[in-house]
């Protein structure tokens, strides 16, 4: 049996005694005979790739390719993923660029079947290997807290998208496409559940709002460093706190959270 993340207890307690044990746990979850296997495989074989078709063709290469950039589900999707990866993100129209879901982008353009197959570089099989085995940890983690999920991902994804050379209203559409990243900004700002249905505009103008009022900033790179980063998480566990106590009076709510927060000084 393959060992199963330990989550302790919920909330930022749980969140901080996760992060406590995370670098013990990810190598004992890692070192599983199947994700092993996988990942040999994975690397010994993705050179010989050079195109859409191929990887599509090969069904274990394609669970790795598509778990390392959290699409799993769509391992039967082939006429999909075939179309995505061939038509990439240079030519106007693409696919991946049209759809709101920016782990798409990610994918193709991890690969670059639509310029240069990046499957033969060097350090390519292993940068994927290794996010799929992250991903495939987050996930182990979220089947028993998917709260925890998300702080993960946070942590994965958002000095990734900071780091890109695109203007910062730019960065903030990835995040409000990435749906995990989008759950924890939205749960963290306490917005409604009806947010999303507003014009997309006047929603990067009310997450930028809201982190300038929260943060001091509303510059996606200065929220991925990682003392922000840190309040953002804490923030978003306090706030998924306050959700799940809905049903208790405020001064409940309120000395839990006190006790929580004075548990972790």
């Amino acid at each position: 049996m393959s060992f199963q993340p330990i989550v302790a207890t919920s909330g930022l307690a749980g969140w901080r005694l996760l992060q406590n044990t995370i670098d013990r746990q990810t190598e004992a979850y890692n070192s599983a005979p199947n994700l092993q296997k996988a990942g040999e495989y994975f690397a010994e074989n993705i050179g010989n790739v050079k195109s859409a078709d191929d990887l599509v063709s090969d069904r274990r290469l394609l669970e790795v390719a598509l778990g390392a950039f959290g699409l799993s589900d769509d391992i039967n999707n082939k006429y999909f993923i075939h179309k995505v990866l061939s038509e990439g993100t240079t030519a106007q129209g693409a696919l991946a660029t049209k759809l709101s879901d920016s782990r798409y982008t990610a994918l193709a353009n991890a690969f670059g079947f639509d310029t240069i197959a990046q499957t033969v570089m060097p350090g390519f099989a292993e940068k994927i290997v290794a996010q799929y085995e992250r991903r495939s940890f987050e996930i182990a983690v979220g089947e028993q807290n998917e709260t925890f999920r998300f702080g993960l991902n946070l942590e994965r994804e958002l000095p990734e998208i900071a780091a890109k050379s695109s203007s910062n209203d730019a960065k903030w559409y990835s995040v409000m496409g990435n749906a995990a990243l989008r759950e924890v900004f939205e749960v963290a700002f306490g917005l409604p559940s009806e947010f999303g249905q507003i014009d997309i505009d006047q929603q990067l103008e009310v997450f930028k709002d809201t982190a300038q009022r929260r943060f001091g900033t509303d510059n996606l790179s200065d929220l991925a460093q990682p003392e922000t980063l840190d309040r953002l998480t804490q923030l978003y566990f306090l706030q998924e706190q306050i959700n799940q106590n809905q049903s208790l009076n405020s001064g409940t709510i309120a000395l839990t959270l006190l006790q929580s927060t004075q548990s972790l000084q």
